[in-house]
């Protein structure tokens, strides 16, 4: 199936949250991307007060425009809703404006800030505003089981969703998002890339919150624990026009090369511009991060730009291998891309 997806004038990705801030980085321009960093959270008007909250877990900000359209799509939550609504003030991102909300999956690391950020701005937001998830298995309640910690990694208030009235959305194959991005669908196992499950799941409703055992797989019902297979776990892609495909990789648990791929084969747009987000390579070993870096090499993005759970041993491969074109964003980064003049 191929998704007719609209092309862009211009896309900026606002990082408001992620692992890692750096305060005085400068802002600079590579090829045709700028790379705003915010810095401190100072003015002239008053001494040091807050600043962007960087914590494990991640949150992307999108502003789309095509011709005198402009769409604004926030994509996963974060840790908390403390870093998530602190730093969405900070950087000028306001809630009313965001046209569609996207969760790339059921991890408590991208969901935790949901709650609270529809806490505060539920009488900001706009009525009937789409929330994208990939299938009913997000919503189940799931355990860490990976090291350092094992124990409770949380479930998502279904009823706060309803209480806030968003229409969500069970992306099960590929939708658009704000009429402007689109979503992969389930992504393909396509390459040599191997599944780490670090979570298990435990299907069933309790006191209004889980997933519908009804509604998933017959072979993981229940009653759990069952490993992850991120089955619902979905990428947030763009296209640019004159320049490819900017993909959103979110965690990349079922690989990114193999998300980058279910991107092209969705679009039928070949040429990628950017890959951004978590590459979900810090637990693999080093000749596994390797590979994927050589596979990435192939795609050819003019740029690469890794965040979250991707690991510092691909920062080293990956600069050593593809210098023009690594780029090194933090909480608070904005990168801006636009098409041909």
């Amino acid at each position: 199936m191929v998704l007719p997806v609209p092309e862009l004038d211009s896309v900026s990705v606002h990082v408001v949250t992620e692992d890692y801030q750096f305060a005085v980085a400068p802002s600079r321009k590579v090829g045709n991307l700028s790379i705003e960093h915010f810095g401190w959270g100072i003015s002239p008007d008053h001494p040091p007060d807050r600043t962007p909250a960087s914590e494990f877990g991640l949150s992307l900000h999108v502003t789309s425009s095509r011709g005198a359209q402009t769409r604004r799509t926030l994509i996963d939550f974060g840790y908390t809703a403390t870093a998530l609504n602190n730093n969405l003030q900070l950087l000028g991102l306001h809630p009313a404006e965001i046209d569609a909300l996207v969760l790339s999956h059921g991890h408590y690391d991208h969901f935790g800030g949901l709650a609270g950020f529809l806490r505060q701005n539920k009488d900001h937001l706009k009525r009937g505003l789409p929330f994208h998830v990939g299938g009913e298995d997000c919503f189940c309640a799931r355990q860490w089981t990976a090291p350092p910690v094992k124990g409770d990694f949380g479930v998502i208030d279904r009823a706060l969703l309803a209480e806030t009235g968003l229409d969500a959305t069970l992306a099960e194959g590929p939708v658009l998002v704000a009429g402007h991005g689109f979503t992969s669908g389930p992504i393909a196992g396509k390459s040599f890339e191997m599944l780490l499950s670090p979570s298990a799941m435990y299907p069933g409703m309790a006191g209004g919150n889980g997933c519908s055992p009804e509604r998933l797989p017959e072979a993981e019902r229940g009653p759990g624990p069952i490993p992850d297979k991120f089955r619902h776990e979905i990428a947030t892609a763009f296209h640019l026009r004159g320049r490819g495909l900017i993909v959103l990789t979110s965690c990349s648990h079922r690989g990114v090369v193999n998300t980058v791929r279910q991107a092209q084969t969705i679009s039928g747009v070949e040429k990628v511009h950017a890959i951004i987000g978590g590459f979900h390579l810090a637990p693999y070993p080093l000749d596994y991060v390797r590979r994927t870096v050589a596979a990435l090499k192939e795609i050819g993005p003019d740029y690469l730009i890794p965040l979250h759970c991707t690991g510092e041993p691909f920062y080293e491969i990956a600069k050593a291998e593809m210098p023009d074109r690594l780029v090194r964003a933090y909480t608070g980064t904005r990168l801006v891309f636009s098409s041909p003049a």
